[in-house]
């Protein structure tokens, strides 16, 4: 079984084919950081304008370089949320489109469930059931997997997620879009000399919290003299902060749950010190800690195309609604 995978849930325009056997075919990234870093921030409307421009002429190139044709497409899986309303539009409508056209079964993937499941696509791939840390730019979630659909939400953030900590972090500090990569640059040129909290992590629960580090982060910046060295060590600071917080509230996870597997994932598991942390902390606890390889920690068409195949395959498709769900919690989902 071929599957088209389309991702456009923010600002990457994603494309790729997976074959149920042979693995990943292709995949296609296309990124609008450029474009979006002149406002300092993603513009919705220029997002969905710019996967219109894109979305096509990359699902071509996937067809034409894996030497496929429409007619070798069993099926295609679509991220149908959470994520900006138009530019998930875009996707979906293009998605079910194709699928009309082709007479293939098309499939609504939820956006978290493709980070998820990303690690999958690796050599080595986790086997169920195990703990998931997901930590991406809007969502930060503990989600114990059970199997595929099968998911328990062990925790969430309660206000920021911690890619959101990090891009407004990084905005107080002056740095541009995308914040989050540029806060970890700056970081690694300081030290953490400043005590930032560890928020939520004397009391027990699996729930986060990372507004307040944000608002500590302004208040420290605000006492200092705002040399490049303070802001620096600010953001190293911030940063440890925000691994060590990971850390602690994952190993309750797998001691809560008793499993000894941790998957990693989203746009944030890109960051070095938070994969540091967590490794270390993996490594005392003698359990396994997966990541994906870092093209697929952010936003990616490969990811969309291994979960809509699993379901595929479990016999789920959609009729002809074209489905777009800008919020859609992932213990939503039906099993497979």
């Amino acid at each position: 079984m071929y599957v088209l995978g389309i991702e456009t849930s923010c600002d990457e325009t994603g494309v790729a084919i997976y074959h149920a056997q042979y693995g990943l075919i292709s995949h296609y990234l296309y990124s609008q950081v450029d474009m979006h870093s002149e406002y300092g921030g993603v513009v919705p409307e220029l997002a969905s304008r710019d996967h219109i421009r894109k979305l096509v002429p990359l699902i071509r190139q996937a067809l034409q370089e894996s030497r496929l044709n429409s007619n070798d497409i069993n099926g295609i899986a679509y991220t149908a949320g959470p994520g900006l309303m138009g530019a998930l539009l875009v996707g979906a409508a293009t998605a079910r489109s194709l699928a009309w056209a082709w007479q293939i079964p098309a499939i609504a993937v939820h956006h978290m469930e493709g980070h998820l499941l990303a690690p999958m696509l690796e050599a080595n791939p986790p086997t169920l059931p195990f703990v998931a840390l997901l930590i991406s730019g809007g969502h930060t979630l503990l989600v114990q997997v059970e199997d595929i659909g099968a998911y328990r939400l062990l925790g969430e953030s309660l206000d920021d997620a911690a890619g959101e900590a990090f891009d407004k972090t990084a905005k107080m500090l002056g740095l541009g879009y995308p914040g989050g990569a540029k806060l970890s640059a700056l970081a690694g040129h300081g030290k953490p000399k400043y005590k930032f909290p560890r928020p939520m992590t004397d009391r027990p629960g699996l729930d986060f919290s990372f507004s307040g580090l944000k608002t500590f982060a302004l208040n420290t910046l605000s006492a200092s003299e705002k040399t490049e060295q303070d802001k620096a060590d600010i953001a190293a600071a911030f940063q440890n902060a925000v691994a060590d917080t990971l850390a602690i509230k994952c190993k309750r996870a797998l001691q809560q749950t008793g499993l000894k597997k941790l998957v990693v994932a989203g746009g944030v598991s890109a960051n070095q010190q938070i994969r540091a942390a967590l490794t270390e902390m993996t490594a005392k606890e003698h359990a396994d800690i997966y990541f994906p390889r870092l093209e697929f920690c952010t936003d990616n068409g490969a990811m969309i195309a291994y979960a809509g195949c699993q379901r595929l395959l479990a016999g789920q498709h959609q009729g002809l609604e074209i489905i777009a769900r800008p919020r859609w919690l992932i213990s939503e989902l039906p099993g497979c």
